[in-house]
Order: C-alpha cells, then structure tokens, then sequence
C-alpha cells in the first residue's frame, strides 16, 4: 500500500515523468515475461538488450505518444459517460491504434537495423495479422478503460493496440499469436 500511495504522490506531481517510465517499465516487463514465460529461455538466454529496447521503446515512444493522445482524446470528447466511452474508444481503434501499430511496427523494423525497403516489406507481412489480433481485445479493453479509468491514471494504464499497460504486454500477445517483433 505504501508503495501505491508513493506512486500516486509522484504521479500527482510529475505526471509525464512517471507515466513514460511507467511506460517503458511494463513493456520491459513484458518482454521479460515473454522471453521467460512464452519462449522459455532461461536467465541465461535473456536477450537483455531486447529487454532494454523495449523498455526504450516504452519511454521514448509508447509513453509519450499514447499519453498525449489520451490527452487529446478527452478534449476531443470531454465526458464520462457509457456514450463518451464509446466515441472515444471508436476514435481510438478506428484511427489512432492504425496509425500507432504501423508506427510502432516499423520503428522496431528500424531497430532491428532493417533496410527501409525491408521494413516496408516486413510492415506489409504483418501489419494486417496484428491489427486483426489488436482488434480481438483491445475494443473492449479500451472501452472498459475510458469508462472506468480517470485520465491521469489511464495514461499509465494506456492502450492500444498498445498503450503502456497492454503495451507492457504487447511481447507477450504477440508472442502468443505467433508475431513476435524479433528484437534483437
């Protein structure tokens, strides 16, 4: 409990702070739950610097991009109710979570030290696969979270096909679904 309520205070006090490297630790997280629990590695075969991509990734991306947008979402539909819930999440999923999966999937292109025609070809491979998987889920998660969540709380819990919670998680569903990114 301690360990909330001191969460809460710095969030209170440094939101964007704390809710980037909330970002980047539940994607790090996620890799490391991926790596251990999905591919069965074995601490010895942690790929560690997968691990910190992802959490790069988290802060420098996720966090950031997902955040201002919840943002922007609120001030496009202001409002809690089940009707604004539901705008919000149609606006997220028809729009937002499109353009952030194709951008997330061609920066970790980018990151794997893909060839710009390479990462367009492999954009082109699995960019309908994931938006399909994002799209089993995501809808109601999203919908559940503008209804249920306050902002400054959503933004860590984020979303999308990724948002920093289940983008914590995101190694780990596509994994599951046979898309592992294949960092490092």
């Amino acid at each position: 409990m301690a360990l909330w309520r001191a969460y809460q205070r710095a969030l209170t006090a440094h939101p964007w702070k704390v809710q980037v490297l909330t970002a980047g630790s539940l994607m790090g997280l996620g890799d490391v739950i991926s790596q251990q629990l999905v591919e069965r590695r074995g601490l010895q075969a942690h790929k560690t610097g997968r691990t910190l991509t992802m959490v790069s990734l988290g802060c420098g991306f996720v966090g950031p991009v997902v955040g201002g947008w919840y943002k922007v979402l609120d001030r496009l539909i202001p409002g809690t109710t089940r009707v604004d819930a539901l705008k919000k999440m149609l606006l997220d999923q028809g729009g937002f979570a499109p353009c952030f999966l194709g951008c997330f999937l061609s920066l970790v292109g980018t990151l794997n030290g893909l060839s710009a025609q390479d990462n367009w070809a492999k954009l082109q491979q699995d960019y309908p696969d994931a938006l399909i998987t994002n799209y089993y889920l995501w809808p109601a998660v999203q919908l559940a979270n503008f209804y249920l969540v306050p902002l400054h709380y959503r933004e860590d819990l984020a979303p999308q096909s990724l948002s920093p919670s289940h983008l914590g998680s995101l190694p780990l569903m596509a994994c599951l679904q046979g898309q592992c990114c294949s960092l490092g």
